[in-house]
């Protein structure tokens, strides 16, 4: 678990996963994280999260609210993807629900969460990546304290040749 100013990161609860899959539903959250998610997607991406805080001691956060216990996103790290170029890595990743929008929650909890890696885990790098149209997320990755790294840059493999999310921009923390 970890504490900020306003929020509380912690591992999930069973009954995160009715807020989480309502979140997880909402096209615009989760518009720049591949689709919305059906009940049984959202279950299996928490599973993985708690599964990955098993095996690496790292995972994806669910992230409370202090000041009234409202689940209002998540922000943690996750192995990169096989497929991707920045494999073997680490990467952190963050989705904030609607309502909670525009409070600086986001950067609030990466910079939480890159404090922790490179401090509990040891980390000598942390990597974010987006595509070319998600100025939200790159405005947050840089208040969180990363910095684009152009040369890593990728056409990301899910992604057809010609489709508007597939390049990529990779941002990248250090201690």
């Amino acid at each position: 678990m970890i504490r900020t100013q306003r929020l509380i990161l912690r591992r999930w609860r069973e009954a995160d996963r009715e807020p989480y899959a309502a979140m997880m539903a909402d096209p615009e959250v989760a518009d720049w994280l591949g689709g919305v998610l059906t009940r049984a997607e959202a279950d299996a991406r928490l599973d993985r999260s708690e599964a990955a805080f098993e095996q690496h001691r790292f995972g994806r956060y669910a992230l409370e609210r202090q000041a009234d216990g409202a689940l209002v996103g998540y922000c943690g790290l996750m192995p990169v993807g096989a497929d991707l170029p920045e494999a073997p890595g680490v990467e952190i990743g963050w989705a904030v629900a609607r309502e909670a929008w525009g409070q600086g929650y986001a950067p609030e909890a990466a910079r939480a969460v890159l404090a922790d890696a490179f401090g509990r885990l040891g980390l000598p790098e942390v990597v974010a990546y987006t595509t070319v149209g998600n100025v939200r997320s790159q405005a947050v990755m840089r208040r969180a304290g990363l910095v684009r790294a152009p040369d890593r840059d990728f056409d990301h493999p899910l992604f057809a040749p010609g489709h508007p999310l597939r390049r990529h921009l990779v941002f990248v923390a250090q201690p």
